[in-house]
């Protein structure tokens, strides 16, 4: 949809606009304005991978050619995968947002036409490509947000469960289906109970019925809902906080975090005292810490 700017009859203004007309779009379901003519086009990883930066240390990972759900098939699992391993390398990157190339969805879940033709080795293979891409999001080193419109549904869910943040639009929509298509939920759908609790996991694997935005947050499956045309700048809000952390402070607590959810509570305590320690030669607490005590003088 082209950006209509009201003039109100001031002719100077149209002429000065007229550029910022043919070059500014909204996008479907965000509410953001982007520009048309790129100042640069899209790094594409490969095809299913593209890559967008900016000067904050901010990227965004867009899912691409995997139609407009956003459907992963094998190739385009294998393809994602290997676009977050390639990035987990760039200690540049501060914040990682995952997005889908359409308003449609970031992920609607697996290819149910490449599955339906799977015997028990080509299943086992299936899902551990798709076991590995999610293990992608959740090793991944800095903050990874998981940007959520429209439908969001089984293998789609999973990876959602295994990224660090998850913001949705008001109309988005989730679920765990597979039992209906004879297939039991698994790999990362392991994560479900220490998002949601036992309960409401059982309730989402085994009836495979969706529920919606608001209840997905009521029950802490997402961390966020955006007003319509405003998820964008919801999450801007998560980014912006993030941003102001320390970007080593927050690479060592998500890796704590991981620990945490594998390891008995005395060994989790344990282990957190070398990594405050290691935390003081990367001079970020002495920086950061001076800089606090700065302002409140």
């Amino acid at each position: 949809m082209i950006l209509i700017i009201l003039l109100q009859g001031r002719a100077r203004l149209r002429n000065a606009l007229a550029t910022a007309l043919d070059k500014t779009v909204v996008c479907p379901g965000s509410g953001a304005i982007r520009s048309c003519a790129r100042d640069h086009p899209m790094d594409m990883l490969n095809p299913y991978c593209g890559v967008d930066r900016d000067p904050r240390g901010v990227v965004r990972l867009t899912i691409c050619n995997a139609g407009s759900l956003n459907i992963l098939g094998s190739a385009a699992i294998d393809g994602v995968r290997e676009g977050l391993e390639r990035l987990a390398a760039d200690r540049a990157i501060r914040v990682l947002i995952i997005a889908g190339q359409s308003e449609k969805s970031m992920i609607g879940g697996a290819d149910i036409k490449e599955m339906a033709k799977l015997d028990q080795a080509s299943a086992e293979k299936f899902i551990t490509g798709l076991r590995d891409l999610c293990e992608a999001a959740r090793a991944f080193p800095a903050p990874v947000i998981a940007r959520m419109p429209g439908w969001c549904l089984g293998g789609g869910l999973e990876f959602a469960a295994a990224c660090d943040f998850r913001i949705a639009a008001h109309d988005a929509r989730f679920g765990m289906p597979e039992v209906r298509v004879g297939i039991p939920s698994v790999i990362h759908a392991a994560l479900l109970p220490r998002l949601i609790g036992w309960g409401r996991a059982r309730w989402l694997v085994m009836t495979a019925e969706n529920i919606d935005a608001a209840t997905a947050l009521a029950w802490g499956l997402i961390d966020g809902v955006a007003p319509q045309g405003g998820l964008d700048a919801t999450v801007e809000k998560t980014v912006a906080a993030l941003l102001q952390c320390g970007p080593e402070a927050l690479r060592a607590q998500k890796a704590l975090l991981r620990q945490w959810e594998e390891l008995p509570l005395k060994q989790s305590v344990d282990l957190s005292i070398g990594v405050f320690g290691q935390s003081f030669l990367t001079g970020e607490p002495q920086r950061l810490m001076q800089g606090f005590i700065d302002r409140k003088r």
